[in-house]
């Protein structure tokens, strides 16, 4: 087994101190008395997010991922998997596509888990979060993450699923894993805002994710009137749930972050479904992961960063 799996903590260290994270409580602790020397820094992205599949049974007018068919192949997964939890990384979020439609996803959770030190979470529509799957996935799983966007009729309108039913698998997942919504913002959901904090708290969400409607495939994304409704909502929220925004809708939103010197491929990156490794999932450039595995990806990523820069 890996050293690293017997400690349950992973420590990385970087321009911002010394980061402890342990994966079982979710604890982070942050030493920034100490910054240790450059070429100590660890060398991977603290988290990276992987798209599974490219796969997904809805047709949601928002969503910007790939339709051209594509399946990441099991052993090279674990094998990068395993790469990045030696180098460093925390985390691994699985996407897609609908992450659960992907071959032996389970069997990938709970190898993760007893196989490396690395957090596994994963984003879904939540409507394949059946009985059988989440007693599969129990103990192998550190968080969900769940798209609800508008509540009631406004998402049936958005996702075509039933918002009734959405519901039921929510309390079921709320028995496995802790998890959080992913709300995406536009005009359309806006107005339902203060009703679905209110609903991510009676269902048991324990982070609340708001992530502005980016511009994709034609798609103006959230308009500037919303955005500005979006800061004062932002500036007057007082609820109980953690609020989050995505990194690139929250300008102009006050927002804290105790790691902000880990910046660019130090703080994350994307796998695509093709075993396309990118700075972010939005990204349309990148470099196929070959033989030589993902550092040797990376150090390509910074000596073509470095070279643009003269």
């Amino acid at each position: 087994m890996n050293p690293s799996c017997s400690a349950r903590l992973k420590m990385r260290f970087g321009p911002s101190g010394i980061h402890l994270f342990s994966r079982e409580s979710g604890l982070n602790v942050l030493i920034d008395e100490v910054v240790p020397p450059a070429e100590m820094w660890t060398k991977a992205p603290r988290h990276v997010s992987i798209a599974l599949t490219n796969a997904c049974d809805l047709l949601c007018a928002h969503c910007y991922a790939p339709k051209s068919h594509a399946v990441l192949p099991f052993d090279r997964l674990m094998d990068w998997i395993k790469e990045l939890d030696e180098a460093g990384t925390i985390g691994i979020g699985f996407g897609g596509g609908e992450p659960t439609l992907y071959p032996r996803f389970a069997e990938l959770c709970a190898r993760i888990s007893t196989g490396t030190a690395v957090a596994v979470s994963f984003t879904t529509h939540g409507h394949h979060l059946t009985d059988s799957l989440l007693t599969d996935i129990a103990n192998t799983v550190n968080f969900v993450r769940v798209s609800v966007d508008g509540i009631g009729t406004t998402y049936e309108r958005i996702r075509g699923k039933s918002f009734t039913a959405l519901q039921h698998r929510l309390r079921m997942l709320q028995t496995v894993a802790p998890f959080g919504i992913n709300y995406l913002v536009n005009s359309m959901t806006f107005p339902d805002l203060t009703t679905a904090l209110e609903f991510a708290g009676d269902i048991g969400a324990t982070e609340f994710l708001l992530l502005p409607e980016r511009p994709i495939d034609g798609r103006p994304g959230i308009d500037s009137e919303t955005m500005r409704a979006l800061g004062e909502w932002v500036s007057g929220y007082r609820g109980s749930v953690r609020l989050a925004i995505s990194e690139s809708g929250a300008t102009g939103i006050a927002t804290c972050d105790p790691l902000a010197r880990d910046t660019g491929l130090r703080a994350m990156a994307h796998i695509d479904a093709h075993g396309v490794l990118k700075r972010s999932s939005f990204d349309k450039r990148g470099i196929s992961i070959g033989s030589e595995g993902i550092l040797f990806v990376l150090e390509r990523f910074q000596i073509d960063g470095e070279a643009q820069k003269l």
